[in-house]
């Protein structure tokens, strides 16, 4: 139930003496259409379009539906030459698992692992044949924080060695600095800037709750993809590295059996913060064999002209991915990962955004683009490349707002705003949430390192304030149990075929986190000053010289 009209519109200019009339909003949030997102999700979620997988023929056709949708909204185009798509190329890299090997060499004695059931492995990007015979180093989590007192690689060199490093980081960490950190690329970064050949990457124990085995196992056989800058050279790729992998519990005993510590008493040792880095007294020989190729897909982008001269030339983004993760592993006799929480849901959300903002009078000060991505379950790849290549001018980009995930399980009371405490869109996202009827809460989960997992982070690494809306754990029918539902959610369906348009969808929830979102981008867009980071803030301190840079003449 909405606010009525006087505790909204007082609610909305409390602390914005800037911003525009608030019925402007007021009629917008009203007239957020539930059944449109039902109608949206099952389109985008049909078998038809064979789960979105990126560089598809699914994901093109429901690039052609979405851009669709927003030229019938009355918005304008704002992708390559005067169209509606910007266009990602790629390449591809499938592993050719049948001819990759691992062996372990201790004392004479060699063991050779089993692929799939005890290690995987990436594809490389520049070598078709990557081997690698070195010794294996256990570095922790394998990260240098200065900030936060860390430091993985302090009095060990390992020049010309294999790391093995622990998913994540340590849980002392703030919940998205521990997100940015146990980031993977980041932490192959960190390995070849000292000298390492390769990065083995360890799971935890507890992890086959979280993220099963059978789960990373199917997302392997997928080829992975990067974005090709315009000769032709994948970005994003680590070529000092000629082995990344992750290593399961069997395969992760055996490295560390003969050696100075066990891997209980070294989790032991890192948890408690006085962990050391040191020799595993094992080699490590890998294989890895890819097979390489390219592809081209796009990035749908529309634009909402703003109404003031003064900042129609500044954008707010609200963002979303289009993919999903195509055909795959069969479940129950079915392969096809249609993809309808993740993220159809988010881009019904995008697209209703755009008609409830483009039809409000009078219309946003700012301008909003409307961008849908690709390549997000292949590692944020279409949000990175239109961040980086932006089809309007980088410096005119003061924030990103991203829907994914517009997960409609119970109609919750309260939302977790990850990134909104590091810049000024937290006082933004507390009047929006709360002109939704919602209140905030904490990360639930910052072992999941959900932060750095979908496309807002593509826009914080270059300097822009962002913020992502996913429900919490408070369900307002306390006949239902938000956090159980959520989490079995997660275990069952979450990146199977399981999650399509059958599910059990209580639109009117969806359409208050609609209401939520379209709340901050109102208030973004007809606020007098842009987005700022907070002083001293890490992520503004990490990346804000990116945005500074762009704004530069």
């Amino acid at each position: 139930m909405l606010k009525s009209p006087l505790r909204l519109a007082a609610l909305l200019t409390l602390a914005a003496p800037a911003a525009a009339p608030a019925a402007g909003l007021e009629g917008a949030l009203a007239s957020v259409n539930p059944k449109a997102l039902g109608a949206h999700i099952r389109f985008l979620a049909d078998d038809l379009l064979e789960g979105r997988d990126t560089g598809s023929r699914g994901h093109r056709i429901a690039a052609r539906y979405v851009a669709a949708q927003l030229e019938a909204a009355g918005l304008d185009p704002a992708g390559d030459g005067g169209s509606f798509e910007q266009r990602v190329p790629f390449r591809s890299a499938q592993l050719l698992e049948e001819q990759c090997l691992f062996r372990l060499t201790r004392a004479g004695r060699t063991r050779e692992l089993t692929y799939g059931e005890e290690y995987l492995l990436q594809p490389q990007f520049f070598l078709e044949d990557a081997r690698v015979d070195a010794p294996v180093v256990f570095a922790g989590y394998g990260i240098v924080a200065p900030g936060l007192g860390q430091d993985d690689y302090a009095g060990v060199d390992v020049k010309g060695k294999i790391v093995a490093v622990l998913y994540g980081a340590p849980a002392r960490f703030p919940s998205e600095q521990r997100a940015h950190y146990g980031w993977p690329n980041l932490k192959q970064t960190t390995a070849a800037a000292r000298g390492a050949v390769g990065l083995l990457v360890l799971r935890r124990p507890e992890a086959e709750q979280h993220f099963p085995w059978a789960k990373a196992r199917a997302g392997a056989r997928h080829a992975a993809l990067r974005v090709t800058d315009p000769s032709g050279t994948p970005q994003g790729v680590v070529p000092e590295l000629r082995l990344t992998g992750t290593l399961n519990d069997g395969a992760v005993q055996a490295l560390f059996e003969g050696a100075p510590r066990s891997f209980a008493d070294a989790l032991k040792e890192v948890d408690e913060s006085r962990g050391k880095p040191f020799e595993l007294s094992v080699r490590a020989e890998v294989r890895t064999v890819s097979r390489m190729g390219s592809l081209e897909d796009v990035n749908v982008v529309a634009r909402l002209p703003g109404s003031a001269p003064r900042l129609r030339d500044e954008h707010v983004v609200l963002s979303a991915h289009l993919d999903h993760l195509g055909i795959g592993e069969p479940v129950d006799g079915d392969a096809i990962y249609n993809g309808a929480y993740d993220n159809a849901s988010g881009v019904a959300a995008l697209l209703e955004a755009a008609r409830v903002l483009a039809a409000a009078k009078p219309r946003p000060r700012r301008s909003v683009l409307f961008l849908a991505v690709t390549g997000e379950e292949r590692g944020l790849l279409g949000s990175d490349y239109f961040a980086r290549n932006p089809t309007v001018p980088a410096a005119s980009l003061v924030a990103d707002v991203n829907l994914d995930g517009i997960l409609m399980l119970y109609p919750p009371r309260d939302v977790v705003a990850y990134g909104a405490e590091h810049s000024s869109l937290g006082r933004v996202v507390q009047r929006a949430a709360a002109a939704a009827g919602l209140t905030l809460s904490p990360d639930p989960w910052p072992e999941q390192g959900l932060f750095v997992r979908s496309d807002q982070y593509s826009f914080v690494r270059r300097g822009i304030p962002s913020v992502f809306l996913v429900p919490g754990f408070t369900s307002a029918d306390s006949k239902r149990d938000g956090s159980a539902i959520m989490r079995e959610w997660l275990r069952t369906v979450y990146h199977t075929p399981k999650d399509d348009a059958s599910q059990p969808m209580d639109l009117d929830a969806g359409a208050r986190l609609v209401r939520a979102n379209v709340a901050i981008a109102w208030l973004l867009a007809n606020d007098d000053a842009r987005p700022a980071w907070n002083r001293g803030d890490f992520f503004g301190e990490t990346f804000g010289a990116a945005a500074k840079a762009s704004a530069e003449p």
